[in-house]
């Protein structure tokens, strides 16, 4: 299973950091910088997977591909958004990383207003 191997570098990346952050602390932050990049590459891998599945419910309902775009840009915006303030975190940045956060939260509202425009529009024609 992919998460018990996710899982074990993480936990693997945290201890090496431990060990070196007594030593060497910028090899501490490299460490934890590229145990996150293979940890994202290995989420990045099950977009194939994301993506046909998606597919497949198109395909059984019908759905505009505005709203399972916009559903796919979320996601990518959370995972990219809650990558780079974990790295801020972990440098000790915690105001860039709360700013990434914050930026990160506003791109979803700004992405997710179709959606909400076009539910708005619905219940309006249900209620007329």
């Amino acid at each position: 299973m992919d998460i018990i191997r996710v899982s074990i570098l993480g936990i693997a990346g945290v201890f090496l950091g431990f060990l070196l952050k007594g030593t060497k602390p910028e090899y501490a932050y490299l460490l934890t910088f590229g145990t996150g990049i293979c940890i994202l590459v290995a989420g990045v891998g099950k977009l194939e997977y994301l993506f046909a599945s998606i597919e497949k419910l198109r395909s059984y309902i019908p759905v505009e591909s505005v709203y399972l775009v916009s559903l796919l840009k979320m996601i990518g915006i959370t995972y990219i958004g809650q990558f780079s303030a974990g790295i801020c975190k972990d440098a000790g940045y915690s105001a860039i990383a709360g700013q990434i956060e914050l930026f990160s939260k506003l791109a979803i509202m700004a992405v997710s207003m179709p959606v909400l425009l076009a539910l708005l529009e619905t219940i309006q024609e249900f209620l007329s």
